[in-house]
């Protein structure tokens, strides 16, 4: 059967918003009781999948997610369509909700052609691999190469930045790749968002909730459950 917590609503509900009372508001309130802790805690295990008005995730990598909270206040504000529902309930004295599991903005959200520079960014255009070595690697353990060193007038741009292991980066130094001899295995490029949002289908979550499914397409296979 659903569950349903009641006193928790309550305890998050203030003034018209969803969220936890800041400031004034929440002076002289005792937060720590352990029930509340728990029930927060396990609250945290039900996001809800962020759609854009056209269906597509507005990310995959990281997949685009919001908290309970915040999907609670969209429905109340009425800016997104609840396409999914988690067998939960949260509840205040006049009001009960199903938490929602899958929403998409009613407002299309357009998406820049071409991503922001950043370091993760870089990452993901190179799939987490070395583009000396070609190893894959988690994020924390890749590092920014600039191909032309800045010693050298090398730039800190889309085309001269790749993705570079520890071992790599140390042993290429601040070499240019004629004098090292070491070239990156595809040409850096400034990719567009739709590149991006492709090569992170190549890297589903750990564990995805079966109403998710439907709305996600992935490039490799998913454990079935």
């Amino acid at each position: 059967m659903p569950t349903t917590y009641g006193f928790y609503w309550s305890f998050f509900h203030r003034q018209g918003t969803i969220g936890p009372p800041t400031g004034k508001q929440g002076a002289g309130r005792t937060r720590n009781a352990p029930h509340e802790e728990g029930v927060e805690a396990q609250l945290k295990n039900y996001p809800a999948l962020v759609l854009n008005a056209d269906f597509q995730p507005l990310n995959y990598f990281p997949l685009s997610t919001w908290s309970w909270q915040s999907a609670i206040k969209a429905v109340i504000l009425d800016r997104v369509s609840i396409l999914s529902e988690y067998d939960l309930f949260i509840h205040s004295p006049s009001c009960k909700f199903r938490l929602p599991s899958v929403i998409a903005l009613k407002e299309y959200i357009p998406i820049n052609r071409y991503p922001a520079f950043t370091r993760f960014n870089v990452f993901l255009r190179d799939r987490f691999r070395c583009l000396y070595c070609s190893a894959p690697f988690d994020s924390e353990d890749l590092t920014f190469d600039h191909v032309v060193p800045r010693s050298h007038g090398g730039r800190t741009t889309w085309t001269n930045v790749v993705s570079a292991c520890g071992y790599c980066n140390i042993r290429k130094g601040g070499r240019t790749p004629a004098q090292s001899g070491m070239y990156p295995m595809t040409q850096p490029l400034r990719p567009t968002t739709y590149e991006l949002r492709e090569n992170g289908r190549a890297f589903p979550p750990n564990y995805l909730h079966e109403s998710w499914r439907d709305y996600l397409y992935w490039d490799t296979e998913l454990e079935q459950s």
